[in-house]
């Protein structure tokens, strides 16, 4: 009975509460869900500023939406500490203008942060400041229309991310950041190690080496979730993971970041590059049109051509081998060397394609990672595939993975990925994967040339400042 008591009395403090919380204050919610006549309460940025002889107008923004909440504040409300760019709380009544806008008229004005534009503030009202400026202010530029329309499409995509693999019944997994192999055996990687002097001597008159003073062996800030994902999957089935992943390459280009989010599946009893495409273009496909239908005013304001879906989700993305890709290259004057391909080869091969997004399959070994299988047909290929996109060239990476122990025993780099080779030796299955870079897909979706405007903080090369 206590029991029954105490619950019936949390039910009633519950409604209670939801009575008292009616007013919509999510500037998102108020536009969708008006209800003229009402007292609503709403918090935000001044965005635009009109003083009139009775009446001001500001248009406010809470982040919730590209759009603004136009506000009628009457001439005797106190208004002297209200400019562009000052933090507001503002109760009043939701109205329609005479043109059928909807707006709120002020009953009561709060200055909560004042913004002093003259003391330093770098942007403008009603300015379309370029995304190099805006670059350099990271701790402000979520006050721009531009970027806060990009961080709502990253938002909304990483949402659409995890309802795709959940529909497909995937199994979501948090990889290690934290990891002593280097999957992609470029030596790229961030080592690491205490920032405490104490601590490492301490551990080092024990015995140890200081590389793996800590953990026993060396460390590093992970480059992919791959491997340890094969281990879940051969147990689990098809998993995927997004988090962060780190290179150290020294490199400050527009597609480049030391620091970037990656999306990785690895899918259970795959034995063929075809199926493993059919997920990734299904999966591409669904996440363009989602974004588009949940975000088309922001991607209306970060590139106009980019709030209209491109022509190629409605066709059949292209398939060439590394050979045929070699071929249509050369006949360009774009011979490739024996790295593989560079960017700009990239773009001409989409381009060729007529902006369709291409799957380069069968890489030369030399040019691949230890752990993708050789090709049946051609030992001095693997199943490998990189899907190029306009933009940024490559943003997929997969392949089908080695699954002879005697093959992979051969080409593994280090002892200490024993624990790779034995998944081969205890119910062991084929499997196949891939990664797709977020940053690289959200400038394929946006049209954003520049990789560093696609996250809040970007971080490259002689740049972490905060």
């Amino acid at each position: 009975m206590i029991y029954k008591n105490v619950f019936t009395s949390q039910i009633r403090r519950g409604i209670k509460l939801k009575q008292t919380l009616k007013n919509y204050s999510v500037i998102a919610s108020v536009l969708e869900k008006a209800n003229i006549g009402e007292v609503t309460e709403v918090k935000g940025w001044v965005k635009n500023l009109r003083k009139q002889k009775d009446l001001t107008f500001i248009d406010v923004n809470d982040g919730s939406t590209s759009q603004k909440l136009q506000i009628v504040i009457p001439k005797n409300l106190n208004t002297n500490d209200l400019t562009y760019g000052s933090s507001v709380l503002i109760t009043g009544k939701l109205s329609k203008s005479p043109k059928g806008q909807l707006e709120l008229v002020a009953e009561h004005v709060n200055v909560m942060g004042t913004c002093v534009v003259s003391d330093g503030y770098p942007f403008n009202p009603r300015t379309a400041h370029p995304p190099e400026y805006i670059r350099q202010f990271l701790h402000l530029r979520s006050r721009t229309n531009y970027f806060s329309a990009i961080l709502r499409v990253r938002n909304s995509l990483t949402r659409h991310i995890h309802n795709y693999f959940e529909s497909k019944n995937y199994l979501h997994v948090h990889t290690p950041i934290l990891t002593s192999n280097d999957c992609e055996g470029a030596g790229e990687v961030f080592k690491i190690q205490p920032d405490n002097e104490i601590t490492v001597k301490a551990m080092m008159q024990e015995g140890r080496d200081k590389d793996s003073v800590y953990f026993g062996t060396k460390t590093f800030l992970t480059v992919s979730g791959q491997l340890h994902q094969e281990a879940i999957c051969r147990g689990m089935g098809n998993v995927y993971t997004l988090g962060p992943t780190f290179r150290a390459e020294n490199s400050r280009s527009r597609l480049h970041l030391s620091e970037f989010y990656m999306l990785e599946a690895e899918i259970a009893f795959c034995d063929t590059l075809q199926n493993l495409q059919n997920v990734i273009e299904d999966m591409l496909k669904y996440l363009f049109i989602k974004t588009h239908e949940s975000n088309a005013n922001d991607l209306h304001i970060i590139d106009k051509e980019k709030s209209v879906l491109p022509l190629w989700v409605n066709k059949e993305f292209v398939t060439m081998t590394y050979n045929e890709a070699k071929g249509i290259l050369g006949k360009r004057g774009l011979d490739m060397t024996d790295e593989g391909i560079n960017k700009e080869q990239e773009l001409a091969l989409v381009e060729y394609c007529n902006g369709i997004p291409v799957f380069v399959i069968k890489w030369p070994k030399e040019q691949k990672s230890f752990y993708m299988k050789e090709c049946q047909d051609d030992n001095t290929k693997v199943d490998a595939l990189d899907l190029l996109a306009p933009i940024t060239g490559e943003v997929v990476g997969g392949s089908l993975r080695e699954n002879s122990y005697d093959k992979l025993k051969a080409k593994l780099p280090s002892d200490r990925l024993n624990w790779y080779l034995e998944l081969r030796k205890f119910g062991n299955i084929p499997t196949g994967g891939f990664g797709l870079g977020l940053e690289r897909f959200l400038q394929v979706i946006c049209g954003v040339s520049n990789i560093k405007d696609t996250l809040p903080f970007p971080r490259w090369p002689h740049n972490c400042d905060m």
